[in-house]
This record gives C-alpha cells, structure tokens and sequence, in this order.
C-alpha cells in the first residue's frame, strides 16, 4: 500500500483547524479537482507502474509527477477516507505544492484554486 500524507503535520506554524471536516464537502472537492484535472488534460487513461508507489519524496516527486500524485494517490487516498469515515489528516497543503508544480501551464488556474479550496477545509 502506497505512503499517502497530505502534508507533514505540525512546525508548520499554522493554527490547528478542524481536522475532520464535512465528508460530503471533502467529497464534493475532490470530484471537482477530478473533473477539472480532466478538463485542462492533467489526466491519464494509463496506469502507473507498480514501482512508482514506491515514493519516499512528499508528494511522491521522486517517481512521479505531481499531476500523477493528484490522480493516484491522493485523490484515491481521500475518497478511501470518505468510505471509511475515518480521520483526515490535520493539515493539507497540496494548493501551496500546485502553486509552484503549475506555475506556467496553461489553464491550471482553476485547478491551483480548487487544490487551496481544499487545503482551506482543514
């Protein structure tokens, strides 16, 4: 099973926040980066080889993309949460990582805004 952290929790200077919000909002979020990852073609029809699971980089930079993280670990990671009504993590920081993966690709605004949406629920 593949390593999953939205962010690394603590020192990072921020006040603690709920850290199990809503699961039909956490929920509805991440459909709408899924659809929008689809929408500016940051998704891929063709599974990641099993050895790109293998990360040890946040984010899993060091064997994938941050696009391919999205799609393959976290978004699956989330939605694994939701089913299981378990907790989520205390903090996220995937929009801060979008901010500098799609610094320059076209039509990655909305996506940057959605991924800090969701770092604003917790």
């Amino acid at each position: 099973m593949a390593r999953f952290m939205f962010s690394v929790a603590g020192g990072s200077g921020r006040p603690v926040r709920n850290h199990n919000p809503d699961y039909e909002i956490v929920a509805a979020k991440a459909d709408e980066i899924e659809q929008e990852m689809k929408r500016v073609g940051l998704w891929q029809e063709k599974p990641l080889a099993p050895e790109q699971y293998n990360f040890t980089s946040a984010f899993g930079m060091d064997t994938m993309s941050f696009d391919q993280w999205l799609q393959f670990v976290f978004l699956p990671r989330v939605r694994e949460i939701i089913s299981t009504r378990s907790k989520f993590p205390v903090s996220s920081s995937v929009g801060a990582q979008a901010v500098r993966e799609f610094d320059g690709y076209p039509n990655a605004e909305r996506l940057i805004t959605l991924l800090s949406e969701f770092d604003r629920l917790f």
